[in-house]
């Protein structure tokens, strides 16, 4: 302990005088800022539409850094696969991007917006209800139903007219977020962002399309008072839910928008995409400062900033430094970060060294805390048997031949869960409906309270869960089943369940509100809970919940499980 005690502050001694000295040549404005002490070359190739911002990111960090050299920025040809040192790219179909064995990095992206006026008459009914890429495509395909009487219920008989800027990228996103061809009579085009925003202004019955960043300006978190964002309902059922209400604010709007909360038809990723990751000095202190402080030279160029979280996994990605807090963020901006940052890395791993070596020596008296990195749970982890209705509350029922339903949980459901130790069940003879309470599923004193997804008498109860209750887990659609029900409603009640491919869309939306639900529910910044609950990239790790405190399964049942019912 003597040592490490020592070890950690030689560490803050070191980082400290770095940080001042680093301080004090920035403020000394005849010696240049130049981080890198030996004379270093990069060559960088751009997609052409992002051909713009690579040019401004290279020159001001070249300015910054005399001792980086960049080699003539190529541009990226369509069909080209092959890459340089590093590309900037944002055309998602490129093959530079769908080759999965390149390393990649998101280092800002283009979202767009449909906008509408407030004096629009339907505008608190648009508040509440949004509007689906269905509902959009349909008024494009028939002229009859381009008028806001036949997109609403009560809506006005007058025409929707369909403003957007001459910038390609927005036209070919409203195109696949309406998934057809729009033809020239559908929109008017406007030479500028501005302009179009104006139009919507003084247009009460018009819907424009724009960049986010079109509509944002330092320090504010609304967007101007003469024009909103039009609110999508992303799951087409006709209703803005709760996890899709994301449009009170910008800050709001922009955070929805990384976790997956609004149609990726209309986002844009810029990355940073490489062969192999980057490991060299120079290498990673470009890429460090461009997901820090390059991101001044986003919405300039019609790009919006990587959300402070995202700065903070992508910085401890490359540096290898746990992000737990803006610090990290802070120190990355800064002309003379990457130093620190390397101090800072070599330290930590010295210190860790130290520590294990210490462990050897001295027989700790405090329980160790295992930390397991869980593999990822991804869409394709969940199995979706055809044949089956689900119930938004994660439980499913299946008809058989003597006219009895089985009844279960899903596979979604005991992913998240992990193994479960327990499970209550009503008595056989029981009569229930539709909505209430049927069973509780435990995993070590941790439970969550399930819903019937149909109303009926209980014929039996799955007399095998009660001896091996991880048979939920094992096989939730065959041996794992809860109950037989005689169904009183069956016909009725299966109309507001989910099969096949509908069921599987509806999941895609699930997995985008409990990602939510664990990024501001969890406490990503315990050490104990950091790898179980988002890994890099934002993604979910199998069973998340299995190691998480009972507040958090609290919160599940209230803020996840019981808003479905």
């Amino acid at each position: 302990m003597k040592n490490m005690s020592l070890l950690l502050a030689g560490l803050s001694i070191l980082i400290f005088h770095q940080i001042t000295f680093a301080e004090s040549r920035s403020d000394n404005q005849n010696e240049p800022a130049g981080i890198l002490s030996e004379t270093s070359s990069l060559r960088i190739s751009s997609s052409p539409e992002i051909l713009a911002l690579t040019q401004d990111l290279i020159k001001d960090f070249a300015l910054q850094h005399p001792a980086m050299k960049f080699e003539k920025i190529g541009v990226l040809e369509e069909t080209a696969s092959s890459l340089g040192n590093l590309t900037l790219i944002s055309n998602e179909d490129s093959p530079v991007l769908t080759n999965s064995t390149n390393w990649r990095i998101a280092v800002a992206r283009e979202v767009i917006v449909p906008i509408i006026n407030p004096g629009n008459p339907m505008y608190q009914q648009l508040q509440k209800r949004g509007i689906s890429a269905a509902e959009f495509s349909r008024m494009l395909e028939d002229p009859s139903k381009k008028l806001w009487s036949a997109l609403l219920e009560n809506g006005a008989p007058n025409q929707v007219r369909l403003y957007m800027s001459s910038q390609a990228s927005i036209l070919g996103a409203v195109e696949k977020f309406a998934q057809t061809k729009l033809k020239e009579e559908d929109y008017q085009v406007f030479e500028s962002p501005a302009a179009v925003i104006e139009a919507v202004k003084s247009d009460q019955f018009a819907i424009g399309f724009c960049r986010l960043s079109d509509l944002q300006t330092p320090n504010t978190s609304t967007v101007p008072v003469a024009v909103a964002i039009l609110p999508i309902d992303k799951n087409g059922n006709g209703r803005l839910d709760n996890f899709e209400d994301i449009f009170a604010n910008l800050e709001e709007f922009v955070h929805g928008v990384w976790v997956g909360k609004y149609p990726k038809s209309l986002t844009l990723n810029v990355y940073a995409v490489a062969p192999v990751k980057p490991e060299a000095a120079h290498e990673l202190a470009f890429l460090t400062w461009l997901v820090a402080g390059g991101q001044q030279y986003m919405n300039p160029n019609g790009f919006c900033e990587l959300t402070s979280m995202e700065k903070q996994s992508s910085l401890a990605s490359l540096t290898g430094i746990e992000a737990n807090d803006k610090a990290l963020v802070d120190v990355a901006e800064a002309p003379q970060s990457w130093p620190i940052l390397l101090t800072i890395t070599a330290f930590i791993g010295l210190f860790i060294a130290v520590f294990f070596y210490s462990r050897k020596r001295v027989e700790s008296t405090q329980p160790n805390q295992q930390i397991e990195i869980a593999p990822r749970l991804i869409e394709k982890s969940v199995n979706v048997p055809n044949g089956l209705y689900f119930d938004k509350t994660h439980t499913w029922a299946f008809m058989e031949q003597d006219g009895n339903v089985r009844i279960g949980i899903d596979d979604f459901l005991q992913h998240i869960t992990g193994k479960l130790t327990k499970i209550k069940m009503k008595e056989t003879g029981e009569k229930v409906r539709k909505g209430e309470t049927i069973m509780s599923i435990i995993q070590d004193g941790k439970q969550l309270n399930l819903y019937a997804p149909i109303s009926g008498k209980i014929m039996a109860q799955n007399e095998l869960l009660n001896r091996d209750s991880s048979l939920l887990n094992t096989s939730p659609f065959f041996k794992g089943w809860v109950y037989q029900i005689e169904p009183t409603n069956w016909l009725r009640e299966t109309q507001f369940m989910l099969m096949g491919e509908t069921y599987r869309e509806w999941l895609r939306d699930e997995f985008t509100r409990l990602k939510d639900f664990i990024t501001n529910s969890v406490k990503t910044n315990e050490m104990a809970y950091s790898h179980v609950v988002l890994q890099d990239g934002g993604e979910l790790s199998d069973n998340v919940l299995a190691s998480l405190e009972p507040k958090v399964w609290e919160d599940f049942q209230t803020q996840f499980i019981d808003t479905s019912r």
